[in-house]
């Protein structure tokens, strides 16, 4: 049983498409399938984790690696249940262990192009990255592997509709309003379970309870990168936990700043 839940037969790749996409849509021998997508799921996104909170120390790592892990399988059970009665309601004939199985297969594979990403991270942590980079580093990589996971899902739902005729065309359009739906959530969570990454400036903690927003922490990392010398951008390190992140007035003062046309107007003396 082991041996078969750690099997990579279910794992997405680009050639073979056809077979895969048989593979995860049958109705045969679901729950394995399942356990085994799962077991997946949670050994890379928690490898991952631990590379990202490598970064400040060891229990920072281990916290990461449990978080990003938490992250991942609650935005599962917080978006599915909608997304999975919407789909009936449409008239989708997939079985409940089916979507499941689809929808666990953009994770799987999301998660594993995250992983791959360690050389690099690795090679930034080694080479003085800095808190901020890497960062906005890791943002993008959830995006960019999100993006190929996402269409990994969106190639299963298309294929149970062209060729075996159990889901319907609008069901598609209705899972790319579902995606924007969960990357809001999964945002909102990850604000919420923060630290992942960890200043080392900063002593370890499992949570942080500072005000601000995902959106005003990435302006204030985009400023910190471009230009750390500003006056104008209060070090992270000499600011308190609650003051570290810009509330909703700063940040829409910050976007008015930054596409403010430039005075022409010549001084006289």
């Amino acid at each position: 049983m082991s041996s078969r839940l750690l099997s990579l037969d279910f794992f997405p790749t680009l050639t073979n498409k056809d077979e895969f996409l048989q593979r995860i849509t049958r109705e045969e021998a679901i729950l394995p399938r399942i356990l085994n997508q799962y077991l997946l799921l949670t050994v890379f996104s928690f490898a991952y984790g631990v590379i990202m909170g490598s970064y400040h120390s060891f229990a920072q790592a281990v916290a990461a690696g449990v978080k990003v892990t938490v992250l991942f399988s609650l935005v599962l059970i917080v978006c599915f249940p909608a997304f999975f009665i919407i789909q009936y309601i449409l008239g989708s004939k997939l079985k409940l262990g089916q979507m499941i199985s689809i929808i666990l297969s953009g994770f799987v594979l999301t998660t594993a192009i995250m992983v791959s990403f360690a050389p690099i991270i690795v090679f930034f942590l080694l080479t003085g990255g800095n808190y901020y980079f890497l960062q906005l580093l890791h943002i993008g990589i959830f995006v960019l592997s999100g993006l190929f996971g996402m269409k990994t899902i969106v190639d299963a739902l298309k294929y149970s509709c062209e060729k075996k005729n159990v889901y319907p065309q609008i069901g598609v359009v209705v899972f790319r309003f579902w995606v924007i739906i969960m990357a809001f959530v999964g945002i909102q969570l990850a604000w919420n379970l923060r630290p992942f990454l960890g200043d080392r400036n900063q002593p370890f903690e499992l949570f942080r309870d500072y005000e601000g927003n995902f959106y005003a922490a990435l302006i204030y990392s985009g400023k910190q990168l471009l230009d750390p010398n500003d006056p104008k951008v209060v070090p992270a390190a000499s600011l308190k936990p609650e003051e570290r992140y810009l509330d909703d007035a700063a940040v829409a003062d910050s976007l008015a700043e930054f596409f403010e046309e430039p005075d022409d107007e010549e001084t006289t003396d």
